[in-house]
């Protein structure tokens, strides 16, 4: 099994961070966010990706391929004209259980969401099944619950339906404009939306056209249309990082040691 992540995209609403750097880079806890999500799926026993890159790509491909260098004490001698690891840093987790294969593939700087996947056919082409997420959110979502849901219910694609984070209390007023209730940061407004997290057969492949397809438009409306997509409902923790103020409270989550979406040990 293996999952795709999206990893192209521009990012805007994060200002500063995504001038300097692509959004899946994007540190929470001193990591990028990205590599959250893969820690996630390695801990049902998916260790396979394919990271789809587009808008300065070319940091994901450094980052994970100086993935140890990063985390470990080094040596460079110049003169021979080689390196080595010395010593593993004491603050760091254990980078050996890490049993990942990481396929770094460049997909365009404007290639939307569905032209992104079609693009990667040859290295999907042989699996009955596969993950597919976006590289800026994070969740506690049971990914092997998805998968037997997946497997159960025999349709192409798999859609996470998750309710949206509010991101103001809610009052209650009455007719005298008193306030009888007040919920403090309630859940959204009780629909359920796209959380990403999905599981598609390799037949989603006939519903990607070209570079201009974006997955969450055509693609998924023809899929409903024909009956071929269905929603596992999550209903725990789930939290996309759109905003600076997604990445703060993200941030605070994580220094409290109440981080959700962290699955693994």
């Amino acid at each position: 099994m293996k999952a795709v992540i999206l990893a192209g995209g521009l990012g805007t609403r994060l200002g500063e961070e995504t001038a300097l750097k692509p959004k899946p880079l994007v540190e929470i806890g001193g990591r990028p966010i990205i590599w959250h999500i893969m820690k996630h799926y390695s801990y049902y026993g998916i260790n396979e990706f394919i990271i789809l890159l587009g808008y300065k790509g070319y940091m994901i491909k450094e980052f994970f391929d100086n993935y140890r260098r990063h985390l470990y004490d080094m040596r460079i001698n110049f003169k021979e004209n080689k390196s080595e690891i010395l010593r593993k840093d004491i603050n760091t987790e254990n980078i050996e259980v890490d049993n990942w294969i990481v396929d770094l593939i460049y997909t365009g700087e404007n290639t939307e969401t569905g032209g992104r996947l079609k693009k990667v056919y040859d290295y999907l082409k042989n699996e009955e099944s596969f993950c597919l997420t976006y590289g800026d959110g994070v969740s506690n979502v049971n990914i092997k619950d998805e998968l037997d849901f997946h497997k159960s219910h025999k349709k192409i694609a798999t859609i996470t339906a998750v309710f949206p984070p509010a991101r103001w209390g809610a009052i209650s007023i009455n007719s005298y404009n008193t306030v009888t209730d007040f919920i403090e940061k309630p859940r959204g407004d009780n629909a359920y939306i796209n959380g990403g997290f999905f599981v598609l057969n390799r037949e989603i492949f006939d519903y990607l056209e070209n570079d201009r397809t974006v997955f969450e438009q055509k693609p998924l409306r023809e899929l409903a249309k024909n009956n071929e997509l269905i929603a596992f409902k999550h209903e725990g923790f789930w939290q996309c990082m759109d905003t600076q103020r997604d990445k703060v409270l993200l941030e605070e989550m994580w220094s409290k040691g109440n981080a959700p979406w962290k699955t693994w040990k």
